[in-house]
């Protein structure tokens, strides 16, 4: 009898459990729908081959020099608007949505790692037939600029890391409760299927150091975005991934001008870790910004255009295998 009523306990346990997943389950949003709304021109759905369609935006000038950005952890090409909007009448500026991000979604081939993005970036450098970049990247984004330098050094002409993952102990002892999570069989299933937007209005004001710049549109963006088919999945994917470290070989063998921008109030990616990159890669320029938080090219796009116009015109009379000593 008492196996019978733990039985009986049990199923009702399950049935609680689906019942509360089909109540809170937020789905998925409708990709038609937001190509419409986030994908007008002039964005571009971009056939790279073996089943995937990449989103991006090519503009500015055809024959100026180029800037490609790559943006961070669970946003969007859209991060890079302020940025396009100041440089966009000087340079070519090209930025897509990464593969579990966007509008772009799901990798056929569900690899986010460092490396796969590296060769994703590549293919779109191909694809538009653009040889010699500035590269920039905000936190995840920035991690694989510097992962695509040391692959692909002769297509650069600089590298530009804004509050960049590389430091291997930036500080955070314990891993954030979503990567946590992301490593939990079942558990991780539940949390694809359950995003409420309260997540995001919760979380993005604190990537600020004015937390008023998440505003209504920006949080639904998010968490619209997220719910594209297959990105949530692809988050979970990336955050039970290891964490995307640089060693000091790997940095002493970055050959090119180095630009390091950050935000000294970033509660993500500390200033403690622009020191760190700063002091391994060689003739590298930090620029910090203050009361600024995670994303400089939004919160401070003004300032943060002028630095990288200054680098980018720096960069004209310079060979690849030169570096910037710029202190």
């Amino acid at each position: 009898m008492g196996w019978r009523i733990l039985g009986y306990i049990l199923l009702a346990l399950i049935a609680l459990l689906i019942i509360a997943l089909l109540y809170f389950r937020t789905p998925d949003t409708d990709p038609a729908a937001m190509r419409a709304k986030y994908g007008a021109p002039p964005s571009q759905f971009v056939d790279l081959g073996n089943g995937l369609t990449v989103h991006l935006r090519d503009t500015g000038p055809r024959d100026a020099p180029v800037l490609m950005l790559i943006h961070g952890s669970n946003a969007s090409l859209h991060t890079w608007e302020p940025w396009a909007e100041r440089l966009g009448p000087r340079y070519r500026i090209i930025r897509m949505d990464l593969p579990g991000h966007g509008l772009t979604g799901a990798s056929p081939t569900r690899d986010y790692t460092p490396t796969g993005y590296v060769d994703v970036v590549e293919r779109i450098r191909a694809k538009l037939a653009v040889d010699r970049i500035v590269l920039a990247g905000n936190s995840m984004g920035g991690g694989v600029a510097w992962h695509y330098a040391l692959a692909h050094p002769e297509h650069l002409r600089g590298l530009i890391l804004i509050d960049s993952v590389g430091q291997p102990e930036p500080g955070n002892a314990k891993p954030p409760l979503a990567f946590r999570i992301a490593r939990m069989p079942v558990i991780r299933e539940i949390a694809a299927a359950i995003t409420p937007r309260s997540l995001i209005a919760d979380s993005l004001p604190g990537v600020f150091g004015d937390p008023r710049l998440a505003d209504a549109a920006m949080i639904d963006r998010y968490w619209e975005l997220l719910r594209y088919p297959g990105n949530r999945t692809a988050t979970l994917d990336r955050f039970a991934l290891a964490p995307d470290r640089a060693s000091a070989a790997q940095l002493a063998a970055l050959k090119l001008p180095v630009l390091i921008l950050w935000g000294a109030k970033d509660q993500l990616i500390p200033r403690a870790s622009g020191d760190w990159l700063h002091a391994r890669i060689a003739g590298s320029k930090l620029i910090v910004y203050p009361a600024t938080g995670h994303l400089p090219m939004e919160e401070r796009p003004d300032e943060s255009a002028r630095d990288v116009k200054r680098f980018v015109e720096g960069l004209r009379d310079r060979t690849p295998l030169q570096t910037n000593r710029s202190p």
